[in-house]
């Protein structure tokens, strides 16, 4: 009977480790415009996902407010370190995890004057986060 429960025990403890361990910002973001102070876009789908080697890449696909549409993705870790990125409004992100559900993250442009930072939290549920960025070109966006 000890055994059991101790087999039940560690079992269960190794879900939760595996539930609360998991990265809530995973899957598809759609942007909300309705629900959006950022003027700077009509539309924006965001797919973050976990590479096999533990890399994060995010693709993302948008339309600005001036029609300009644009897809690009890139890849890093949540080490603080800068990581390229080739085709977006940035040349490079950073970005740090809090905790469970809140990351802050850093872009520039090379040789402009585009810096900004901010964070992107997912709510409890999972089925919504909040975008908040300040600096040049400034934004907040809710993503579901």
């Amino acid at each position: 009977m000890r055994r059991i429960v101790a087999t039940l025990v560690i079992g269960m403890a190794i879900t939760a480790i595996g539930t609360f361990g998991a990265d809530s910002s995973l899957g598809t973001w759609k942007f909300n415009p309705a629900k959006s102070t950022a003027s700077n876009l009509k539309s924006r789908t965001e797919v973050i996902e976990e590479t096999p080697d533990g890399w994060m890449k995010v693709t993302r696909t948008e339309l600005r407010a001036d029609g300009i549409s644009r897809t690009f993705s890139f890849t890093f870790k949540y080490d603080g370190k800068e990581y390229p990125v080739t085709g977006g409004t940035f040349d490079t992100i950073a970005q740090k995890r809090l905790d469970e559900n809140t990351t802050t993250f850093e872009v520039k442009m090379t040789g402009t004057a585009y810096h900004a930072s901010g964070s992107f939290t997912v709510s409890r549920t999972g089925k919504q986060g909040l975008r908040s960025t300040e600096g040049l070109h400034s934004t907040a966006s809710l993503l579901s």
